[in-house]
């Protein structure tokens, strides 16, 4: 089954090019479970072999997730409150709830968006409690864009220097995800400390 999808995806992005990088990365970033790797790494793969230009796969991509991230952000935006405080209360979930997502959002919207981009199962949903606090949206497409450009190239990467193997793909991964969630520790530490001194 996975082989057959990523086999389908290889031939969309040949057949479509850049514009399916876009659209499927756009999906991607969405609330639909469409893993980013069976997307950016064989595009990689074809800029290996020199029928893509590497850095278009990693502009469009970025864009991709930007116009899904962006979609979330606005259905969570424009929707998500008004569904919230009428049928909340069914999943215990009350008005002073908001009120705490809006206020963290404020005080720690940059970092949350930029390290949400680069965890797998959190990519998909950080954009959500994004729009729902109603965080800037400047602010918002600056961090999406940061986060979203280092995942993106990462795959590319992958895809560009290992190729169809997907053993060594799979392994390597797992040590990049590793990699990624030491340092948005480290990074959500030294953010913590200076926070707590200026706090005081």
């Amino acid at each position: 089954m996975i082989e057959t999808i990523s086999l389908w995806l290889t031939q969309t992005i040949g057949s479509f090019g850049y514009i399916g990088i876009f659209i499927l990365m756009a999906i991607e970033s969405s609330i639909f479970p469409l893993p980013s790797e069976i997307v950016i790494i064989p595009a990689g793969y074809l800029a290996y072999q020199g029928e893509m230009n590497y850095f278009l796969i990693v502009i469009c991509g970025t864009l991709g997730s930007l116009a899904g991230a962006c979609f979330n952000y606005y259905l969570a935006f424009k929707l998500g409150r008004t569904l919230l405080l009428k049928y909340g209360k069914y999943i215990f979930i009350k008005p002073y709830h908001l009120e705490k997502v809006e206020i963290f959002f404020n005080r720690h919207g940059e970092i949350s968006t930029f390290s949400g981009r680069l965890v797998l199962g959190v990519r998909h949903f950080i954009s959500l409690p994004a729009g729902l606090a109603r965080m800037n949206l400047t602010k918002f497409s600056f961090y999406t864009i940061l986060g979203s450009f280092i995942w993106v190239n990462i795959l590319a990467l992958l895809g560009f220097f290992i190729g169809e193997n997907e053993e060594l793909i799979q392994k390597y991964l797992w040590y990049i995800i590793i990699a990624l969630i030491i340092l948005i520790i480290i990074i959500a530490f030294f953010y913590a400390k200076k926070h707590i001194s200026a706090a005081k």
